[in-house]
């Protein structure tokens, strides 16, 4: 099986780059301390104020004089950190919801949609923004919340799912032998209901990044001195007309995070088809 699927994401060449990207930002996220050690992020240098980038300082310095460059390989754990934890909440809350939803029906069903509805009825960056202003902002209330805010999606992907696999004759003949409910759903149901879990997740990932992003730009959410791709540019905002470096090297890193993750979901939703497999045999 992985084995097929591998063979079908690879055949598209935008979706591999877009993985090669991720291993590659993570393997920097991972090995930022051995890089540059965390307190050149933060020291700072009032005779290297916003210097344009050079060979000391590829990507410039910011206005308290730190290196752009180190404070950016820094942000990228804050930002990835965010996203896979925030998804991984996500994810865990949607499929245990969509899972009863669908296996049970009726009014289970029922009562976990209509608060599916009432939760999708909500802008969700403007409930993010109305539960950090109650809050303390920091990167783990950032992780949480966009974590609580999240899984709607993945729950009615698994729902869907559900509905159609509880009907199949694997599930059947467990119930035949005596399995419980709980067996049904994680043993026999569930691993065959992951592939557009996987997917949502890639996509979650890109969307958790940017508006951990977004509320680190609107001086919400990682908070100084440290580092997160958002603060810098909030930064770059302000000394816009002297320091170009500072909007444009965060933003870009921005712009391939999320574009590899799509990338590499578009990739998967292909691979994972099954209807895709049968039109190429």
């Amino acid at each position: 099986m992985f084995s097929i699927i591998w063979k079908r994401f690879r055949k598209n060449p935008l979706s591999v780059g877009g993985l090669v990207i991720i291993l590659v930002l993570a393997t920097i996220a991972l090995g930022a301390p051995l890089i540059a050690p965390y307190k050149e992020a933060t020291a700072i240098n009032v005779y290297n104020v916003l210097s344009s980038p050079s060979f000391s300082h590829p990507f410039g310095t910011d206005e308290l004089g730190r290196d752009v460059l180190v404070r950016m390989i820094w942000g990228s754990r804050a930002s990835l950190k965010v996203g896979f934890i925030a998804v991984g909440i996500a994810i865990t809350i949607g499929t245990v919801l969509g899972s009863l939803a669908g296996f049970y029906g009726r009014k289970t069903d029922a009562v976990i949609m209509r608060f599916v509805d009432i939760m999708l009825a909500f802008p969700t960056f403007f409930l993010i923004l109305a539960v950090i202003a109650i809050v303390e902002p920091s990167i783990s209330t950032i992780m949480i919340i966009i974590g609580l805010t999240g899984w709607m999606d993945v729950a009615r992907l698994v729902r869907a799912e559900f509905l159609t696999l509880k009907e199949r004759d694997f599930v059947s003949a467990a119930r035949a032998i005596g399995a419980s409910d709980f067996r049904l759903i994680f043993r026999h149901v569930i691993p065959n209901a992951l592939s557009p879990v996987f997917v949502a997740a890639t996509f979650g990932i890109a969307g958790a990044i940017l508006t951990e992003s977004g509320l680190s730009f609107l001086g919400l959410g990682v908070q100084p001195p440290d580092p997160s791709w958002g603060n810098i540019l909030t930064a770059g905002k302000d000394n816009i007309t002297v320091a170009w470096w500072l909007s444009l090297f965060p933003g870009l890193a921005i712009l391939v995070t999320v574009l590899s993750y799509n990338l590499v979901g578009e990739g998967l939703r292909d691979a994972l088809d099954p209807r895709l497999w049968t039109r190429e045999k």
